[in-house]
């Protein structure tokens, strides 16, 4: 089926061997760089993460966690954990003496131990044909010569001024002139440039020990954190077994907690107990049954996801049927849930996703994040890095099983997507926008299972979500008008979002023609190229 041509969009795009997608430009051509020098899927992905780092510094870098899925050719799945610790010295009792009820998200407790580079690294020791030396290339050359700062980088910057003057890193590095750099403008980050240098010539081991951790964990110290040099040296990445479920005819593969993957199997579980092949994609019918969906699939997330050393409850548990059929049975179609009053997470997108296929037809699902925009807000002066503010997800509540302790994994909203069809790759996919992520997950694949959109049709199709305080939804735009009126008959608050609802990649194996289909997210400067 043709799009209508007459009408603003973007096509999906189409190549025979290899192909990119990502949330920049210049990181697909790094990553496509990569593949035409014979570089692997994971090469690839390395090189183009390592350039959103420089290039959408609000969104992800070095000071952050990833997760990845890799699927073969013959279809066999592997998955990566790279996220971070707490300071083994850290404590909720500690904190709530002093007064917490909740970790802020501007706290230097919300700093965790970055993960990400743990995780290149491992993706490129078990994955690829080079080393950091040859996939950071183009990032330091854009951290040290400069890069021209996209629309959409300019637009989510231009809020952050304040919440970066109060910080002496971030100020100096990511404000010119003391304000957001505007589209077009080259920044420089040259003290990032180089660390990431020391990486290229000396591994990961160059940022989690010697000087450059010491002068992290000396400005983290400064301002209150309890991590160490040895909570830097302990970082080790979880090799992980996907977790899958089956809907319209497709496997699709989830790494299991501490993120919120399996959240995305919950939805598209209950979803699969109702006809949504019957109704129209944008009707308030569809959206209602999705939005209950996610109300109980993230009920459950808020009560029983985290560390999974900690967790009391299985992956396979979630998905029992029985818990299933309870949870579908509660959802009226005419009649919204009442509202819940457990935790929701934001869903802006302050993170980056990017998969790669290479021509041996090995594709790398990689999701990359430092949480909310531009983390914690805290930028080390000497090394340029800017940590993450991923402790936040953590409670304070005494007894949860997410509460915060010494050298745990916080619960994790960053989650990586891979489907099959007939036992090979079929789809590898993610959707940016912290809390909303697991509902993205699920309304993609049901547009392209129920409803027959291509990758870019499914990417670009409306979106709602909850509000993280209200429970409220937020319609994006181009949410049709009766839509809203037919959620708002049934009971929901809705509300005309703000911003743009997430953002997301996808690239689906054309077994038809042996080639490959691309799709990328407008709401960012998404760039889906192949070759």
């Amino acid at each position: 089926m043709f799009r209508d041509f007459q009408a603003p969009g973007r096509s999906a795009v189409y190549a025979p061997r290899a192909m990119a997608a990502t949330s920049h430009p210049l990181a697909t051509q790094a990553a496509l760089e990569l593949l035409r020098d014979g570089g692997t899927a994971a090469d690839a992905a390395v090189a183009a993460v390592a350039v959103l780092s420089v290039v959408e510094p609000h969104m992800t870098g070095i000071g952050g966690d990833c997760f990845a899925i890799v699927a073969k050719p013959d279809g066999t799945l592997s998955g990566l954990n790279a996220s971070g610790r707490a300071a083994a010295g850290a404590s909720a009792a500690k904190l709530r003496a002093q007064g917490l009820s909740s970790i802020a998200t501007d706290s230097v407790h919300a700093v965790t131990v970055p993960g990400a580079l743990r995780g290149w690294e491992a993706l490129l020791g078990e994955h690829g044909h080079f080393g950091f030396d040859r996939v950071l290339a183009r990032a330091i050359d854009y951290a040290d010569r400069g890069f021209a700062v996209s629309p959409r980088t300019a637009f989510d910057w231009r809020d952050k001024v304040a919440f970066l003057e109060r910080d002496e890193g971030s100020a100096r590095f990511y404000l010119k002139d003391g304000k957001a750099p505007g589209p077009g403008d080259v920044m420089r980050l040259p003290a990032l440039a180089q660390t990431l240098k020391a990486v290229a010539a000396q591994g990961a081991a160059a940022f989690y020990h010697g000087p450059i951790a010491q002068d992290m964990v000396a400005t983290l110290s400064a301002k209150g954190s309890a991590l160490t040099l040895d909570d830097f040296a302990a970082m080790a990445p979880l090799r992980v077994t996907p977790v899958t479920c089956q809907y319209g005819g497709i496997e699709v593969a989830e790494l299991p907690p501490n993120g919120q993957g399996i959240i995305a199997l919950v939805m598209l579980e209950i979803l699969k107990r109702f006809d949504l092949k019957a109704l129209d994609p944008l009707s308030a019918e569809r959206f209602h049954l999705e939005m209950e969906a996610a109300k109980l699939a993230y009920s459950g997330r808020d009560r029983f996801l985290a560390d999974p050393e900690h967790m009391q409850i299985s992956p396979q548990e979630f998905l029992h049927e029985d818990y299933i059929d309870r949870l579908a049975a509660m959802i009226d179609p005419n009649r919204a849930l009442p509202r819940q009053s457990e935790q929701m997470l934001s869903p802006k997108s302050d993170t980056v996703y990017l998969t790669v296929v290479d021509e041996e037809g090995m594709a790398v699902s990689l999701i990359n994040s430092i949480y909310h925009g531009f983390g914690s807000g805290i930028t080390d002066p000497e090394t340029g890095v800017l940590f993450q503010n991923r402790g936040a997800c953590f409670t304070l509540e005494e007894g949860h099983v997410n509460e915060l302790a010494g050298g745990k994994r916080p619960m994790h909203t960053i989650i990586p997507a891979m489907a099959l069809k007939d036992g090979q790759p079929y789809l590898s996919f993610g959707v940016m926008g912290g809390g909303y992520q697991p509902c993205g997950h699920a309304h993609v694949i049901s547009n392209i299972c129920d409803f027959q959109m291509d990758v870019q049709a499914a990417i670009d199709c409306p979106r709602l979500f909850m509000d993280e305080k209200t429970l409220a939804l937020r319609a994006e735009t181009h949410v049709p008008e009766k839509t809203v009126q037919g959620l708002v008959a049934r009971g929901h608050e809705v509300q005309r979002a703000a911003e743009p609802i997430g953002g997301a990649q996808a690239i689906q194996f054309d077994r038809q023609t042996g080639g490959l289909i691309g799709g990328s997210d407008p709401r960012k400067d998404g760039c889906a190229l192949g070759y």
